[in-house]
């Protein structure tokens, strides 16, 4: 199914570039590294042998984990779409 001037499956191949940048964005973090932590470093609360585990050089634990994946950081985006609004702007 198109719209417009696009060819067939040309939406999917939109997600599925969407989908494969981010996926390269995250596997480019760094890791963690270094031994695990027995406290987290930022509320001092035991951080639990089964996390320290399964990631190694972990320093937070769940919790404020969480917290800091909320505040995420803005970044740019490539609009894929390609609408006449976003053309417009």
């Amino acid at each position: 199914m198109a719209g417009g001037w696009a060819r067939d499956g040309a939406v999917s191949e939109q997600i599925e570039a969407s989908i494969e940048d981010e996926l390269k964005r995250m596997q480019a973090r760094p890791a963690p590294v270094g031994d695990s932590l027995t406290h987290c470093a930022e509320c001092d609360e035991e951080i639990p042998e089964k996390r320290r585990v399964a990631i190694p050089g972990v320093k937070l634990c769940v919790e404020c984990q969480q917290e800091r994946d909320r505040q995420k950081k803005i970044r740019g985006g490539i609009n894929r779409r390609g609408s006449k609004d976003s053309q417009l702007k």
